[in-house]
């Protein structure tokens, strides 16, 4: 029996190292090939439609809206949708369209059944713009420079229907900090971001709805908001729709001039990402559960198994990992080592709070209910 453990300890030990040597590799491809924006943008081009769904927004809206205008791409239309906020972006969208001809308000008139609230909101924003590309940006996102340009010339040079990247995270508070860098931890460390558009396979997909960034006729043609009006997880599917259309899709990292602050504090970042989590794994709970265990707990087979010659490699592999993936998604490297214990203790509470999501359908995105 003794030894039929020890043989089991071994494999399982084996099976560690294997998978931490992958997420190695991944990781260093992530850094080095096709990770962001190309740096060079055009200044002046086709009408680019910039689309923002807005609910309870007062604290963000102003600042994209200034990023916007202070674009060096001037070729852009901006319609906000006012999605039944309770506050006053309203107020404030309607001060900036007296000032700037180029910024429209769209009110709702309710969401209608068998819709969540964002995808109504992007659906209605798509069929109101005029743009030969519509870019769609969460309200807490920021941007400067060239953004719009740069993914206007990416577009045209490498014929993509579908641009999307997770924006650079503002982590201000130690609850962020023990929270946000998970996801960026599972999207380097598994995907070679590459391959979403150099592959066919439509389950090597990601996007982010934070910045998505459509050829207009396309969008027109797979109509991909309406098509997952009921989906909390409408960045991942669309994503996989445009692929299994034979549309081309990329996926990237933001830079210093592509950022967010997704999210303030503990609690908010446990709701937000225990919506969208089991994504990450082909909407696998077993799958994301196992990612956890191996990440987490692995590190126990291999000391009990091997040499420790093996297992400092095994430790060296894991936190060179660990800071590729914190340089890639230009993070602070010293809070993501000092941190990794707490950091997989949020993963694991986001799946478990995923789990309960899913059995109780208790779905909440920032303090809003979703089912």
């Amino acid at each position: 029996m003794m030894i039929v453990l020890a043989y089991m300890m071994i494999v399982l030990a084996y099976i560690v190292i294997g998978f931490t040597v992958i997420q190695l590799m991944v990781s260093a491809v992530n850094l080095i090939f096709e990770t962001y924006l190309p740096a060079d943008g055009q200044t002046d081009g086709p009408l680019v439609s910039v689309l923002i769904p807005a609910w309870n927004e007062e604290g963000n809206i102003s600042n994209i809206l200034d990023d916007l205008l202070a674009q060096d791409y001037r070729n852009i239309e901006v319609k906000v949708f006012n999605d039944q906020s309770d506050d006053k972006t309203a107020e404030i969208v309607t001060f900036y369209t007296i000032r700037e001809k180029r910024i429209k308000l769209i009110d709702s008139a309710g969401l209608p059944e068998g819709w969540i609230g964002k995808n109504y909101a992007c659906h209605s924003l798509a069929q109101a713009a005029k743009g030969d590309y519509f870019l769609f940006l969460d309200a807490d996102v920021r941007i400067s420079g060239n953004v719009i340009g740069r993914a206007v010339s990416f577009s045209t040079k490498k014929q993509i229907s579908l641009i999307s990247a997770f924006p650079r995270q503002i982590i201000k508070t130690p609850g962020e900090r023990i929270t946000v860098p998970v996801m960026n931890y599972i999207l380097v460390s598994l995907l070679p971001l590459v391959l979403v558009r150099k592959s066919g396979f439509s389950s090597l997909s990601a996007a982010n709805g934070q910045f998505m960034f459509f050829r207009a006729e396309n969008y027109k043609e797979l109509l991909p908001h309406e098509k997952v009006r009921d989906n909390m997880v409408e960045d991942i599917h669309i994503a996989r729709m445009f692929k299994k259309a034979g549309r081309n899709v990329s996926c990237l990292l933001g830079d210093n001039d592509l950022s967010c602050r997704m999210y303030r504090g503990f609690s908010d970042a446990v709701n937000g990402f225990s919506k969208n989590v089991i994504a990450f794994f082909g909407n696998s709970f077993l799958l994301a559960l196992l990612f956890f265990l191996v990440t987490t707990f692995g590190f126990i087979a291999v000391f009990m198994a091997m040499t420790v010659n093996v297992f400092m490699a095994y430790i060296a592999v894991y936190f060179t990992s660990r800071i590729i993936i914190s340089i890639a998604s230009r993070q602070n490297l010293f809070y993501n080592l000092l941190l990794i214990i707490p950091l997989q203790f949020s993963l694991g509470l986001f799946i478990y709070r995923a789990i309960i999501n899913k059995i109780f359908r208790r779905f909440q995105w920032k303090g809003r209910n979703l089912g």
